[in-house]
């Protein structure tokens, strides 16, 4: 299980938003490390949402940001117009340990793309609008913090098990 280790509250912003940013990425980890595999495939809401699709969507919102936002590489994506949700279905072949190893990939990318950028202000543009770097990581602690909170409804519907 992913030790739990809470974001230091004094550094510089780069340090603070990467400490906030690697909390939530472990809070995600430690929701679906510490569940079964029938717990982290329930589908327990009328959506595909699933404990291991909030894990494979947040690998795939890394990779869309970081990647292909941020650092401009071209990514082929699962979505489409026609499955717009392909990003959260967990495939039968595919196992908790993948899409877990596909997550923590697509972290450790993000987290060398961030290494490599000496300004928060260092600016991508996608699509004709301008995104820092700051901005980007802001909204990655937002995203994963809101899934993470889908986790925990999810956990405790499931098997009753609460916390952070």
């Amino acid at each position: 299980m992913t030790e739990l280790q809470y974001p230091n509250t004094k550094g510089t912003e780069r340090e603070l938003l990467n400490e906030y940013l690697e909390w939530y990425r472990s809070a995600i980890l430690r929701k679906i490390e510490s569940a079964s595999g029938e717990t982290v495939r329930a589908r327990i809401v009328p959506s595909q949402t699933t404990l291991l699709g909030i894990v494979k969507h947040l690998a795939w919102i890394e990779i869309w940001w970081f990647q292909m936002v941020f650092a401009g590489r071209q990514v082929d994506f699962p979505t489409s117009d026609e499955d717009p949700d392909a990003d959260w279905r967990i495939e039968p072949q595919e196992t908790a340990e993948q899409i877990i190893a596909f997550y923590r990939e697509a972290c450790a990318e993000s987290r060398a793309i961030v290494a490599g950028t000496e300004d928060l202000d260092a600016e991508s543009v996608r699509a004709g609008k301008k995104y820092n770097l700051r901005r980007i990581l802001i909204h990655m602690i937002e995203e994963t913090a809101r899934h993470t909170g889908h986790a925990d409804i999810l956990r405790e519907l499931i098997d009753g098990q609460t916390g952070d």
